[in-house]
This record gives C-alpha cells, structure tokens and sequence, in this order.
C-alpha cells in the first residue's frame, strides 16, 4: 500500500514532542545487541512489531538479512548497554511517479516504554531520512497497536484504515542546514553516552572482581 503516496493524503506540518534521548546508529557490530532485543518481546508484543506471529527462528532470520549499508538502524542503550529501543528504516524501492519513501518500525521493551523512547527514535529516524532525501516515512501496524497508533497521530501522520490493519503517512520536507546539524549532534551526543556508559559498565566489572561478588542469602 505503500504506493499511494499522493501529497493530498499527508500532512504538511508534523508535530514531534521533543525528548532529549541519547540514540545511536547501529551497524553489524551490534547484531548480537539486535537479536537479543528482539528475543525478549513477548508473544503479543512481537505481533505488534512484525503484524504477525513471529517465532525466535523467523526473528533470527530478520536480524540476519538486515542490511546495514541499505537501511537505518537506530538504539537507545541503558547503562548496562542493553538495547531497549529500536527502530529499523527500511527504504523502500524507488518507484516513478511516486515519492521516495522509508518503512518505519521500532520496538520498546517493557522497562523502557512510557519514556517518550518511541517518539524520540521517529523523531531521529524523520531527521535521518530528510537528510538522505526521503520525502515520505511510512508505518504499517495492525489496528490493535495502540502505541504504534498514538504515535503515528501524535507525530501528525495521515492514516489510513482496512481490515485490521493501518498505514500512515507522514511528508517529510526537504533537509537544510538544521537537519543536517541536528543530525551530527546526536551522532556525536550518542557516541559520547554509548562510551561513557562502557566504561561505566568496565568500572563496575572491575570494583566486582576486585572485591568479589557479594554472597547471596541462603
């Protein structure tokens, strides 16, 4: 459905609630980090993310044929370095007459929902996408993805409705020199998060080893 793509179905002025969120662009180093997020989603939640049922092998798989050199990736880390956020970008073929267009997803774990995670990755992913000439981000969720819904209708997409399922649409305009800085800001801010809380993460290791772990109560 991603064809009708016509301007008078979109929005021309998207509203993004702002959140300051550390998010980082993974590549094949993180894939480990991918499926292990993905693998944590329960039954229900991973037929939010994916609209259907997803087994672990058909999640495995997913994370295998992700292409990181053709799509996006983005992650939100906590200070364990576990991936509770993601969001995946998938540019979608190019076809004429239509505008070029990217597939949002993105997934939360539990712990993380509830903390404008969702919006921030749709924001970064909005901005990646103007800055790479996409001019239209397109979601598809089932209905009963309340989340997903919210956030397409906050962020000011046009949605479309058929037999359970929802496609929204959202214009994006063309980048520009804040697009472009914004975007090298929040590399750069990420980067900096994602190292600190590594060496966090080292320290504590360390004091671990050098003083031993405390025993549990019997």
């Amino acid at each position: 459905m991603h064809n009708k793509l016509a301007s008078k179905y979109l929005p021309s002025k998207p509203y993004f609630a702002r959140k300051a969120v550390p998010i980082r662009e993974l590549h094949a180093g993180h894939t480990k980090e991918i499926l292990q997020h993905l693998l944590q989603l329960n039954e229900g939640e991973r037929r939010l993310r994916f609209g259907i049922q997803t087994s672990d092998e058909v999640i495995g798989r997913y994370v295998g044929c992700l292409d990181f050199n053709k799509d996006a990736i983005f992650g939100i880390f906590d200070l364990n370095l576990r991936l509770i956020g993601m969001a995946h970008l998938a540019y979608l073929p190019v076809d004429e007459g239509n505008a070029r267009a990217a597939k949002f997803g993105v997934s939360v774990l539990p712990e993380g929902r509830s903390q404008g995670f969702g919006t921030a990755l749709l924001q970064r992913s909005a901005v990646h996408s103007r800055n790479t000439r996409i001019e239209t981000l397109y979601v598809h969720c089932l209905t009963s993805n309340k989340a997903m819904m919210h956030l397409a209708q906050k962020a000011g997409m046009s949605i479309e409705y058929a037999h359970g399922d929802a496609d929204a649409y959202l214009k994006l305009p063309p980048a520009n020199p804040s697009t472009i800085v914004e975007e090298a800001a929040n590399e750069q801010w990420a980067d900096m998060d994602y190292a600190l809380k590594q060496n966090l993460k080292r320290s504590h290791q360390a004091w671990w080893w050098f003083f031993g772990r405390p025993k549990l109560a019997p």
